[in-house]
């Protein structure tokens, strides 16, 4: 027999304009093909056209993007802020994202030296100088076949796929045992979700496979939003980055280890469900929405 659907809210809506900078917080934000608009747009690249993240540069946890009055504001700690037009992009170039070589647009002198400024104490020798460069919305990026089922399913300039899926049971799952351990608790930054369901239980997004969203008083024929959960994130250095502080502190990872190991992946440590657009583009999604997961 087929499983009754679960029951969610939207709680959360996150969006990264700056791959890798500070996630910005929204109420409400349209769905694209390739997810939620504004979403890894513009990206940091070394002197080789390779992208760069928190990985190597913890400091970019500190910069605050905001999109006001048709500009995409980015402000630092002791930086003046940078404000660049939403449809501004300078001359063509070629970057690097894991194993895709793409071509987008520079985003000119200006925003390269404000990034390499304020980086500069974390850059390593031959890294700089930094360039900022915009996703080339001609360009179809996709999603890993292996994992879409086959589907072609775009993104812009993220780790690989449109959206990130993650439940707030299995943040406080988290949450609860670095307090046993003594460790301050940890918010949504750390993971960098784009959509925060309620109504699960810890870590329930791992066996789902279907994510429907229909707005509150919307008519009945009214296109609904269909996500699909393909592949469980796995993990990297970033969750130890103190997103107010710009610094390693190595201390989520430790307990992710001793519970997150994934057999799905050989053991890889894993939080979070991958997730692609199936329908919905064009629609509004908003926090406080409902929907029904339906499991795999």
């Amino acid at each position: 027999m087929e499983a009754a659907p679960l029951a969610v809210t939207l709680e959360q809506l996150w969006i990264y304009p700056v791959k890798s900078c500070a996630g910005l917080r929204l109420r409400t934000v349209e769905l694209l093909p390739t997810g939620l608009q504004w979403d890894r747009t513009w990206m940091v690249v070394d002197a080789n056209g390779e992208f760069v993240s928190q990985r190597e540069l913890p400091r970019m946890a500190l910069i605050q993007p905001r999109l006001r009055m048709g500009q995409l504001e980015l402000r630092a700690p002791g930086m003046l802020s940078l404000h660049l037009a939403l449809d501004a992009a300078e001359a063509p170039c070629r970057v690097r994202v894991w194993d895709d070589d793409l071509a987008a647009y520079d985003m000119g002198d200006v925003a390269a030296q404000w990034f390499t400024d304020f980086l500069a104490p974390d850059l390593p020798p031959g890294m700089g100088p930094l360039r900022l460069v915009r996703f080339d919305p001609e360009v179809q990026r996709l999603s890993p076949l292996a994992w879409t089922g086959g589907v072609h399913a775009p993104t812009t300039f993220s780790d690989g796929y449109a959206l990130l899926v993650l439940s707030r049971a299995a943040l406080d799952g988290l949450n609860a045992r670095l307090q046993a351990l003594g460790q301050p608790a940890v918010d949504a930054r750390r993971l960098r979700p784009n959509l925060v369901l309620g109504g699960l239980g810890p870590h329930a997004e791992d066996g789902l496979r279907t994510l429907t969203l229909h707005a509150d008083g919307a008519p009945p024929d009214a296109p609904t939003v269909r996500l699909e959960l393909v592949k469980p994130c796995t993990r990297c250095t970033i969750p130890d980055v103190d997103p107010q502080q710009g610094v390693r502190d190595d201390r989520v990872s430790p307990v992710l280890r001793t519970y997150r190991a994934d057999a799905r992946l050989k053991g890889a440590i894993t939080f979070g469900m991958n997730a692609i657009v199936r329908a919905g583009q064009g629609q509004m999604l908003h926090e406080g929405m409902h929907g029904l997961a339906w499991p795999a």
